[in-house]
């Protein structure tokens, strides 16, 4: 097995499905079938989840009337929100789950304890990582590649509604071209975006590799951390 533990980054939108906001009970349990798929595979997997499909911080804020700092709270919030359910979906698959938060709220999840989320993947539990980073003007990328190199992720995945990194938006331009293999340098470039840049440069800090794909191509996390690079790209 290449990556026997790795980071699985979500996007908030893409729990909603075609409805562009709220959750997708469809989608929810295509995530959680996936997520199985790694783990009776022998993969320790951990999750991070956005929470666009609820709110955003910044665009809360970008009326003046709520302020960034409030706004990136809410957002947080929004992804505990993701995390419960993306918890719920994996559990009635039979998955064993924990559910940490960056912010303390007891009465829902543990509180994100490095040592203990070690621990868990080495049960074979599937971690979820809510809340963010804890703090303030950091996007969920960056969240994700902060616990990816916390808990020694080998790979971090950002499963995505297309199969890899573009030179353009492909939805835009029908001449974009597929960019397979990308240094982390390319991947800060303006014209192209993975992750944001604060969470690109601490994965090449860590010498993290990324891996962009659709998320909705059934098997693919598992084809990919088997090896199988054809419906990806790779930022290393």
């Amino acid at each position: 097995m290449a990556n026997k533990r790795v980071l699985v980054k979500f996007s908030g939108e893409a729990l909603a499905g075609e409805a562009g906001h709220g959750i997708d009970m469809q989608i929810l349990n295509y995530i959680s079938l996936e997520i199985k798929s790694l783990v009776n595979a022998g993969i320790e997997v951990g999750i991070v989840v956005g929470g666009g499909n609820i709110i955003r911080g910044v665009t809360a804020a970008q009326d003046g009337i709520i302020k960034r700092t409030s706004g990136d709270y809410m957002g947080m919030l929004a992804t505990v929100i993701n995390g419960v359910a993306v918890q719920e979906a994996c559990e009635h698959v039979g998955l064993q789950v924990r559910m940490q938060t960056a912010i303390k709220m007891e009465q829902i999840a543990e509180p994100y304890i490095n040592r203990r989320a070690v621990r868990h993947l080495e049960k074979g539990r599937v971690v979820i990582f809510a809340a963010g980073t804890g703090n303030p003007f950091f996007t969920t990328d960056t969240a994700a590649t902060l616990r990816a190199v916390e808990i020694g992720a080998e790979v971090i995945i950002k499963a995505t509604k297309v199969d890899g990194v573009y030179d353009r938006d492909p939805n835009k331009f029908p001449d974009a071209k597929k960019m397979n293999v990308l240094t982390y340098d390319d991947a800060m470039s303006d014209h192209i975006k993975v992750m944001d840049d604060t969470s690109i440069a601490l994965a090449k800090d860590n010498s993290l590799p990324i891996i962009v794909c659709d998320m909705f191509k059934k098997g693919n996390l598992l084809d990919i951390i088997n090896g199988n690079t054809q419906n990806c790209s790779i930022v290393r």
